[in-house]
C-alpha cells in the first residue's frame, strides 16, 4: 500500500510551488509540475491545453497580483490518482489578505508519473463570492 502521508505531502508541496510561481510571476515555476499533456479551465471558463500553453497564459497575469493558497483535503481515487481543492484569495505582496470581493477554488487532478512523482493532469478554477 502506498505511503499516503508522503503522497499528501508531495501533492501539497506541488500546490505550494504553484503558489510561489504565481506570486513570483514565474510561468515556468507555475507550470513545472503539470504533465505535458494536461489541461486547465480558468476562472473565466477558458480551456488551456498543454503545459506550454498554460505557461504562455500565465504571462498575462499582472505582475502586481498576488494570492494565498490554502490547500484542502487530498482524496485518493486509486493508487495513482488523487484530487485536491485549494482555496485561493487575493493578497498583498507580503501575503496580507486583500479584499477584492471574490475568491477562487481550484480543483486539481493529480496522477503519479512512471517515476513515482505526482503531476497535475487537470485543474478547474471557480470564482467564489
Amino acid at each position: 500500500m502506498p505511503d499516503r502521508d508522503a503522497d499528501r505531502a508531495s501533492i501539497r508541496a506541488i500546490v505550494a510551488e504553484h503558489e510561489r510561481g504565481f506570486n513570483e510571476n514565474d510561468p515556468e515555476r507555475l507550470t513545472a509540475h503539470y504533465r505535458e499533456l494536461s489541461w486547465a479551465v480558468d476562472a473565466k471558463g477558458a480551456e488551456v491545453e498543454g503545459r506550454a500553453a498554460m505557461a504562455a497564459a500565465a504571462e498575462d497575469v499582472p505582475p502586481d497580483q498576488f494570492a494565498r493558497f490554502a490547500p484542502g483535503h487530498v482524496e485518493f481515487l486509486g493508487d495513482d490518482v488523487a484530487i485536491m481543492h485549494a482555496y485561493v484569495s487575493a493578497a498583498t505582496a507580503d501575503g496580507a489578505p486583500l479584499d477584492v470581493g471574490h475568491s477562487m477554488i481550484k480543483l486539481y487532478v493529480f496522477a503519479r508519473a512512471a517515476g513515482g512523482a505526482w503531476e497535475v493532469v487537470a485543474r478547474q478554477d471557480t470564482l467564489a463570492r
